[in-house]
């Protein structure tokens, strides 16, 4: 595979968060209040909304957000 077709390979990845338990732990309080920002195609969309919705929720120090890497789990070599 060339550079090119490397870097334009579509490697999913999925924004999602919500309030925790605890600061020591990522066991959410109610898991049906967990927002899920989107699936999005490459890791750069993926951050920017992963640091927008982090930043809006700066304020609420249990709050947290994640991003899975989706496309380890669709191919995992």
């Amino acid at each position: 595979m060339t550079d090119t077709a490397r870097e334009s390979k579509q490697l999913l990845h999925l924004v999602f968060g919500g309030e925790l338990v605890s600061l020591d732990s990522t066991e959410f309080k109610d898991t049906s209040k967990i927002d899920v920002v989107g699936i999005f195609p490459n890791y750069a969309t993926a951050h920017t909304a992963w640091k927008s919705k982090a930043q809006a929720t700066v304020d609420n120090a249990q709050m947290r957000y994640f991003i899975v890497h989706l496309h380890r789990f669709l191919d995992p070599t």
